[in-house]
């Protein structure tokens, strides 16, 4: 007996109309990668110019709209907003009426389980928390390596195996997360990204000032261990090969050059943290951020 062909993604069923509400440089690669599976991007939504450059690089044809547009147009909205936007974006969103009861409203911060969503909750919205552990660089590169990428899954037990689902058909990982323990996922993730981008950047600049002119320019896995380069390779999905590369990491608890502050989660330190010198250049590049970084009180 002959087997049936697989049918084409796009045959499939339960294939959905797909938006992105933050045209960054995660949400155009999960959209691009959920078409990939069969499910249609039909909207985006981008402030800025490279926004705009980007989702027409990676979803070529998918009109930009304002966000309001995106949830009318997709049954699955991708919310890739930064931390700190998402409570607000959510809270307007679900005001003005544009979440439509049925919906999916999928968010992919760390630092967030499905409580964030709960306003759209209200209004019938459908909430996941899907975080890919990976360092994304806005280019059709990252497509590629979703392959295998860890998510942190946090869904309503109803949602857990369609919030799986989607996921896998990225190409990722589903890694089940409680809800109560988010912050201590968020957390983990922090120590380990905060920690080794200090650790490779100042080890690359100790060996420039030791006269190695180019550090960080072997990274073939087959040669011997050469400089910093398998350090780099413990961080999950993204090899260290510049100090641009490190600056442009941007972990869950990063200082405020990152553009999102964080105090230590009180998972891992309750106590009050007052900021404190002596720390060296390269813990810290708020140098090129006017606020102050809870680290190092640089400013």
């Amino acid at each position: 007996m002959n087997a049936q062909p697989l049918p084409e993604p796009q045959d499939r069923p339960a294939r959905l109309t797909v938006g992105v509400v933050g045209a960054g440089r995660v949400g155009p690669a999960l959209a691009a990668s959920l078409r990939l599976a069969g499910h249609r991007p039909v909207a985006a939504s981008g402030v800025s110019d490279a926004s705009v450059r980007r989702a027409a690089a990676l979803l070529p044809e998918v009109p930009v709209v304002p966000p309001s547009e995106v949830l009318a147009r997709a049954e699955l909205v991708l919310l890739t907003v930064p931390d700190d936007a998402l409570p607000e974006l959510v809270a307007g969103l679900a005001e003005t009426g544009a979440v439509r009861p049925g919906q999916l409203l999928v968010h992919t911060s760390g630092r967030y389980g499905v409580s964030v969503l709960e306003p759209a909750l209200r209004a019938g919205a459908l909430p996941l928390a899907l975080h890919p552990v990976m360092t994304f660089t806005g280019t059709s590169v990252d497509v590629q390596r979703l392959a295998g990428c860890s998510f942190g899954v946090t869904a309503p037990e109803e949602l857990r195996l369609a919030a799986e689902a989607l996921v896998i058909e990225m190409g990722g990982e589903p890694e089940w997360i409680a809800e109560e323990s988010r912050p201590l996922y968020h957390a983990a993730l922090a120590i380990g990204a905060n920690h080794l981008t200090t650790l490779v950047a100042q080890s690359l600049e100790l060996l420039r000032a030791s006269g190695v002119e180019a550090p960080t320019g072997c990274s073939a896995p087959s040669s011997a261990p050469r400089w910093t380069t398998r350090c780099a390779a413990a961080t999950p999905r993204s090899p260290v090969r510049s100090r641009a590369a490190t600056r442009a990491r941007s972990p869950p608890m990063s200082p405020s050059c990152g553009g999102t502050p964080r105090m230590p989660s009180p998972a891992i330190w309750p106590w009050p943290v007052r900021p404190r010198t002596g720390l060296s250049r390269t813990a810290c590049s708020s140098r090129s951020s006017p606020r102050t970084c809870w680290a190092c009180s640089r400013t």
